[in-house]
């Protein structure tokens, strides 16, 4: 029978890539790593890894063993993860959201458990890589993001589209003369705060300028909405954003939209994994959430 605890240290030595590495990481002498790892290619009847300069390289077969190895290992990881809360008076929800996402959106996605005595709600934000190895070590539940995560046909992700929402000219209170100008105008004449040219929203806005023959004055560029929404709000220039970003101001008036951005949008999405046993607040989350928009 498959020895799980040789696929645990041959999973560790595929990832690290050198029996040195691993045997420092598991706490174990290099011979017995290599040892044990002999053993289970025995098991097998394959070699697992080639020796490439200094490094080990998984074989067609130890590429294979790999990916099994994930999948048992997750699903394990899974079932502990889904028993720990079984029969617990409280529920727990972990998060991830993108560090530059709105935080309005963030709220109204997670509105429906908000004030909830039986649920605790965990954010965690960062980088998109970093929370999308968390999701998979299944150390949170989702991601919510504004970027679609890079999938093949092995990909364990599920994403899921949550809304479009349309961008706008934002400014303070005090450019309400400029309310009602032609959009190209504005944006010839108005210092501008943009998104970094990575992101997908920036990219969109580009070709629209350029399509209108428009060249802009950049003011601010920043990678995180809430920084541009301050930026508006310090009268550093109009601010190209979602509407939902800055709907506080709006509402009090602090900040005015000045026009529609056509044909831009930003996109919203929440990433899960394929589970055996998927923690059931998110589906809630999910349909309240479709229920929402519909």
């Amino acid at each position: 029978m498959l020895n799980l605890h040789h696929l645990r240290l041959f999973r560790a030595v595929a990832r690290d890539g050198t029996l040195t590495g691993a045997a420092r990481v598991l706490n174990l002498s290099q011979s017995a790593l290599s040892s044990q790892i002999k053993t289970l290619e025995a098991s097998l009847g394959h070699d697992l890894f080639e020796r490439r300069g200094r490094g080990l390289v998984l074989t067609e077969a130890g590429r294979i063993a790999l990916d099994h190895a994930e999948a048992i290992f997750r699903t394990a990881e899974d079932l502990t993860a889904t028993l720990r809360n079984t029969g617990t008076e409280r529920k727990a929800l972990r998060v991830g959201a993108l560090a530059t996402l709105s935080r309005n959106f963030q709220i109204g996605f997670l509105e429906p458990l908000i004030g909830r005595s039986d649920v605790e709600v965990v954010l965690r934000s960062g980088a998109q890589a970093d929370l999308l190895r968390a999701l998979e070590a299944l150390a949170i539940d989702v991601v919510l993001t504004n970027l679609v995560p890079a999938r093949d046909a092995s990909s364990p992700y599920l994403v899921h589209g949550l809304s479009e929402q349309p961008v706008s000219l934002i400014g303070p209170a005090t450019a309400v003369d400029l309310a009602g100008l032609p959009l190209p105008e504005l944006l010839s004449s108005q210092p501008l705060i943009l998104p970094t040219p990575e992101s997908a929203l920036r990219a969109s806005f580009d070709a629209m300028v350029e399509q209108l023959g428009v060249v802009t004055k950049v003011a601010a560029e920043a990678d995180d909405m809430a920084m541009i929404r301050l930026l508006a709000r310090a009268h550093a220039g109009l601010a190209v954003i979602p509407p939902i970003v800055v709907r506080d101001e709006l509402a009090s008036g602090r900040l005015i939209e000045l026009g529609r951005l056509e044909g831009l949008k930003e996109e919203f999405f929440a990433v899960t994994l394929h589970r055996r046993f998927p923690n059931p607040l998110v589906a809630d989350l999910l349909q309240a959430f479709k229920n929402k928009t519909d």
